[in-house]
């Protein structure tokens, strides 16, 4: 694809700074880099969800997140893609392609309304992608991707070799300052060979669509626990009373979330596939409740810290920026109203514990 794909190895926190800021193509370029040496060093090949180590894996991508929240997008992205084929495979579907040795995988599953991706057959029984794909975090660090496409009126889940003669990056298509370092853009393809993988609906209706839902808010967590660092050092040099106040909010929901996380994973690992039917409303309360401490945190900190954080320290700036986007992968009141029916629903058949009825 680009000279990126076989980019040396470096450290996301060696870019030069520029004009008092940081220079936002060196680091897009220096996390580039890094994720190429996590994926070929075998960093990135963490326990599966529902393997018994499922606390293990989102440990992992917290710590990544509280480094880089645009190198933990791209890690996310790959592991759940591992995770993803290694699923299919388990429930029978065949010719999926191999995992090998630094592949460096991408998950692009965005659809909002516009931009359309076409699957089409072919005479041989394998599949072309043409259109573009909005949304493809990674797109010039990634050397392969799984990506939902449109075939009639259906949703289908692909394997593409990210080719340059067939798969190109917009450029421009991310202009914002908060995730840049993701290299999240639209990507063009034009007749990409592809390998469906799986039935059309395949990649929403298994389990682990929501086991990676949880994966994700690991990572808004790990975002959090990084901007409540700057609060932290901040209370321990000056004491002031009202700096304290929101550093003891912070870390209370910090500790909470930490232990959402511990019995998410326990009921996950007890239940992998998911037969007591409880994986949406559990991947729905924990991003959902990750989301809110994320935002708070976010709120608190500035308030009790101000602009100069914001002013005169790049790394905290930039995490503040990430994270604020990163958030808007959960969607606000529409994931809430979600939320609410399925709690509902739990109710009415008895499910989960933790939703019960309040006495009138």
């Amino acid at each position: 694809m680009t000279a990126e794909r076989g980019a040396p190895t470096g450290a996301p926190g060696a870019e030069k700074r520029v004009g008092g800021g940081l220079d936002t193509e060196g680091h897009r370029r220096a996390v580039a880099a890094e994720f190429t040496r996590l994926v070929h060093d075998g960093t990135l090949d963490l326990p599966l969800p529902g393997s018994g180590r499922t606390r293990q894996r989102w440990a992992a991508l917290t710590a990544l997140a509280e480094r880089d929240l645009g190198l933990v997008r791209l890690a996310e992205g790959h592991t759940d893609a591992l995770a993803v084929l290694a699923e299919l495979r388990d429930l029978g579907v065949r010719d999926l392609p191999g995992v090998r040795p630094g592949r460096r995988w991408g998950v692009w599953a965005a659809e909002p309304p516009g931009a359309a991706l076409e699957a089409v057959p072919t005479r041989d029984g394998n599949w072309r992608l043409t259109g573009t794909k909005p949304y493809c975090s990674g797109a010039r660090a990634c050397t392969h991707a799984l990506v939902t496409a449109r075939t009639g009126e259906a949703r289908g889940l692909f394997a593409v070799a990210l080719d340059p003669a067939h798969a190109t990056p917009v450029s421009g298509s991310w202009t914002a300052a908060g995730m840049a370092a993701s290299d999240t853009l639209d990507m063009r393809f034009d007749a990409a060979p592809a390998t469906r993988a799986g039935p059309p609906g395949a990649y929403l209706e298994r389990p682990g669509f929501h086991h990676g839902g949880i994966g994700v808010a690991a990572c808004w967590y790990g975002g959090a626990r990084a901007v409540a660092a700057t609060l932290r050092a901040a209370a321990a040099r000056c004491g002031e009373p009202h700096t304290l106040a929101h550093l003891g909010a912070v870390d209370a929901q910090l500790e909470a979330a930490d232990a959402l996380f511990d019995r998410a994973a326990a009921e996950l690992d007890a239940d992998p596939d998911d037969r007591k039917g409880g994986a949406a409303l559990r991947a729905m309360r924990v991003r959902s409740f990750v989301e809110g401490v994320a935002s708070d945190v976010l709120y608190r900190v500035g308030r009790a810290l101000g602009a100069g954080p914001l002013a005169h320290e790049a790394g905290h700036a930039r995490t503040v920026t990430d994270l604020t986007v990163y958030l808007r992968q959960h969607h606000g009141e529409r994931d809430l109203a979600a939320l609410g029916t399925a709690a509902l629903g739990a109710v009415a058949t008895g499910g989960l514990p933790g939703v019960q009825e309040r006495p009138s």
